[in-house]
């Protein structure tokens, strides 16, 4: 699987050149809720680097969840076309969470490449951009770019330098080992950043939570699809850590989509469904609390199914 560096592709000038003999449009997509922090320096940083400098993207979306913050307003101002994502193609439908409202940009964005970001990114360069879209212009027969980083674990002042990624070290890659090995080469199983040509995108099916990734790893495998992939190292990938708690959510919701695709694929029998509900448990000064929440993850289908 080939990997770059996104330095490889800082010459702009080049990509804009690929995009124009290829005929391609590209649209970035950024799933948000309640990411008035960082969304605005996102978006300024696209659009000054990819529009006015170089007319390299064609639009920016921001595909939003309903925000109580100033996410939607921060956005528009800095240029990006801001959607809520209950509002596109009502008709099916909406489901709260990260894999629907990338399910939803491609319903609303125009591209024939498509560049998922994330709204949290502290660092962002613009290298995130043209590290993934870059291979994908550069070589024909590429179809998907995934990100890989250093994740530093950050708290307060305190910074350790590989401490971050924890759902995807305690959770995915022991999973990975052992069910799906021809996945190990892939380095950041869970990024949030990838850019993909729309025809493949719209021929998976995305699970509406956190595990919208894995499932499109796996199913591509399944497909074939593993030489159509690459990597590009973006360097580093800071972004507000989150609690435990959380984790152990995100963790669940992507148990099960893996629990889903094992079974389709032969690899397990599953003897009842598995549970929707997690439970977990709130143990401080004031004694101990059960935390109930529950996980569907349901899964929209693919658009064009092959």
């Amino acid at each position: 699987m080939q990997r770059y560096h996104h330095t490889q592709f800082a010459n702009t000038r080049r990509l804009r050149d690929l995009k124009k003999a290829a005929g391609s449009v590209i649209s970035v997509c950024i799933p948000t809720l309640n990411e008035a922090a960082s969304i605005g320096r996102i978006v300024q940083t696209i659009c000054s680097a990819f529009v006015d400098e170089t007319p390299l993207v064609d639009e920016v979306l921001v595909i939003d969840s309903g925000s109580d913050d100033e996410t939607r307003d921060i956005a528009a101002n800095a240029g990006a076309r801001v959607l809520i994502s209950a509002e596109i193609v009502p008709e099916t439908g909406t489901h709260t969470g990260k894999g629907e409202n990338l399910w939803k940009a491609l319903h609303a964005a125009k591209g024939d490449i498509i560049c998922y970001l994330d709204g949290d990114v502290e660092n962002f360069h613009p290298g995130y951009v043209a590290g993934l879209i870059g291979p994908l212009l550069e070589r024909a027969e590429i179809e998907y770019v995934k990100a890989y980083y250093e994740r530093p674990l950050v708290n307060g002042d305190l910074a350790h330098a590989n401490g971050g990624g924890r759902v995807s070290e305690i959770l995915v890659r022991p999973f990975i080992s052992m069910f799906y090995p021809e996945l190990a080469g892939i380095l950041q199983p869970l990024s949030g950043e990838y850019a993909a040509r729309r025809n493949l995108l719209e021929s998976l099916p995305f699970p509406t939570g956190y595990g919208v990734e894995i499932a499109h790893l796996i199913d591509l495998l399944q497909m074939g699809k593993l030489d159509c992939l690459a990597q590009t190292d973006l360097a580093c990938r800071v972004h507000r850590n989150r609690a435990d708690g959380d984790l152990g959510d995100t963790a669940f919701a992507i148990l099960r989509v893996m629990l889903r695709r094992m079974e389709r694929d032969g690899k397990i029998s599953l003897s009842e469904p598995p549970t929707e509900l997690h439970q977990r448990w709130l143990i401080d000064e004031g004694g101990v609390e059960a935390v109930l929440k529950n996980i569907p993850e349901p899964e929209r289908p693919p658009i064009r199914p092959v």
